[in-house]
């Protein structure tokens, strides 16, 4: 058996998911440089729109705060905070009111109990451990089945399930993103705080965001695949 690293299998399954991570990333990066270029009419911050848009959907509650890093906004509903990289929560642009729609779209699914979005939540802790305790029951499984001992093939398995764990949050992980999104285009266009062009390209970082997270669950879902492949040959030996 070989390990997956030398395998020309594990690359005819991993190669086309990674091209296309390469793509969606480079499509953010481009996408969010050329609207981060342009002013939204409001001259309105990121912060400032946050502020805003949660006020609007009655989420007093919710704090902004900064984070570092790059792209690194999010919302955080175990502590109902919602934050912003220096480049979105500085920046009166249409790329920042984009991304801080998306994150108040989050607050909001977290303040109607939004079904995926608890469900995601609660497999958080499963998930953490299954995409590291998984890789660790695979690779100690294949090496005690090369060296022929039958519980080799029952740790295979228990990190197959384990890994499945990790490859089901990323399949929710969709329905919320894009859920969020749409939250997001429907909050900008209630509210006025865009123009039709301005919408156009808000909604253009918002695809080009979601890509990355279906690019994610295509890479989660190719290793599951292989996994299973390789289990099933062990059966055949």
């Amino acid at each position: 058996m070989l390990f997956p690293f030398f395998d020309p299998m594990y690359l005819a399954f991993m190669l086309p998911p990674l091209i296309f991570m390469i793509y969606a990333q480079a499509k953010v990066n481009s996408t969010f440089k050329k609207y981060s270029k342009m002013p939204n009419s409001q001259h309105v911050t990121g912060a400032e729109a946050a502020l805003s848009l949660l006020r609007a959907n009655d989420l007093s509650n919710v704090k902004v705060e900064g984070v570092k890093g790059k792209l690194g906004d999010h919302y955080d509903p175990s502590k109902k905070v919602l934050r912003l990289s220096p480049e979105v929560a500085n920046t009166p642009s249409v790329a920042a009111l984009g991304i801080v729609a998306h994150e108040v779209g989050h607050a909001v699914q977290d303040k109607t109990r939004y079904a995926f979005m608890r469900l995601r939540s609660s497999l958080v802790p499963a998930a953490n451990l299954g995409s590291t305790m998984g890789w660790i029951f695979i690779m100690i499984g294949m090496i005690a089945y090369g060296f022929g001992m039958a519980f080799g093939g029952i740790v295979f398995s228990l990190g197959i399930i384990l890994f499945a764990i990790a490859v089901l949050f990323s399949l929710i992980t969709l329905p919320v993103e894009f859920n969020a999104s749409n939250r997001a285009r429907a909050m900008l266009r209630s509210t006025g705080m865009v123009t039709t062009q301005e919408y156009e390209g808000a909604s253009a970082v918002l695809s080009a965001a979601a890509l990355t997270y279906v690019a994610a669950m295509l890479q989660a879902l190719a290793q599951l695949l292989y996994f299973v492949l390789m289990f099933l040959g062990m059966g055949r030996d």
